[in-house]
């Protein structure tokens, strides 16, 4: 019943924002994802213990779709959950310093000029959001959908206050669309890194390995922190993070 209940909102709600707000393939992976949302935190045991999403087995073995559809919906259950603790602050434009910035803490590391940012929450959010929707694309709006359905939204029983209910997940869907767009992150994942692998090796002197994953990483934080940064003092930044670290070491 309840996988029917978040199936029929995530369809009302597709309808009432217009169907232009998604292409026909991300409406069918949005429906599947509503439909199985309930489960997203049901497993199973396959051989040697390893516990596999029972909405995976469902998509892929009962109603026989390809197996890129189970990633998809279990990637979109992922990330609607990184979203929805955003929908306040990004709903309002409220301080977001409250937050815990989780795994970002170690990658946001930014220019001493930029420190105030730091405390306004506004550098969070462009390297929190910046990397999500980097992995989501042209899917974010889908994680976006179904974590406005998971939002709380106060309304009574009544069939009038469930059509209230629809109006006041679209203009949060419209608020937060609103606010990603105003933020220049509504594609950021065409956003080019302004220095590669080959550039962090040379100026650090590495021959490869995890550490230049991770200074790709911190690179890409520090120029969705810093948008009007240049090449040239991403490279500085470089330099100066790796000797402070050095040093610390």
């Amino acid at each position: 019943r309840l996988c029917i209940s978040y199936l029929d909102n995530a369809s009302n709600l597709i309808h009432l924002l217009g169907e232009s707000t998604f292409t026909a393939e991300q409406r069918r992976l949005a429906l599947y994802a509503a439909l199985f949302l309930p489960l997203r935190n049901t497993t199973y045991s396959e051989k040697k213990a390893k516990k596999i999403p029972v909405a995976n087995r469902i998509i892929r073995e009962s109603i026989k779709r390809k197996a890129k559809d189970a990633e998809v919906v279990l990637d979109l259950h992922r990330s609607s959950y990184k979203l929805l603790s955003l929908i306040p602050h990004l709903a309002s434009g409220e301080d977001i310093q409250a937050v815990d910035l989780g795994w970002m803490r170690d990658l946001i590391d930014v220019p001493v000029s930029s420190r105030a940012r730091v405390i306004t929450g506004e550098v969070f959010l462009l390297c929190y959001l910046g990397f999500l929707l980097r992995e989501l694309k042209d899917f974010w709006r889908v994680a976006l959908l179904i974590s406005i359905i998971l939002h709380p939204i106060d309304i009574s029983d009544s069939a009038e206050d469930e059509n209230s209910k629809l109006e006041k997940q679209r203009d949060l869907f419209n608020a937060v669309e609103n606010s990603i767009t105003k933020l220049g992150l509504e594609k950021v994942w065409e956003v080019k890194p302004l220095i590669n692998g080959k550039d962090i090796m040379t100026v650090l002197q590495l021959k490869g390995g995890p550490l230049v994953k991770e200074w790709l990483d911190k690179t890409m934080a520090w120029q969705l922190a810093y948008p009007s940064g240049t090449a040239e003092e991403c490279l500085e930044w470089l330099r100066e993070a790796n000797s402070k670290r050095v040093k610390l070491e």
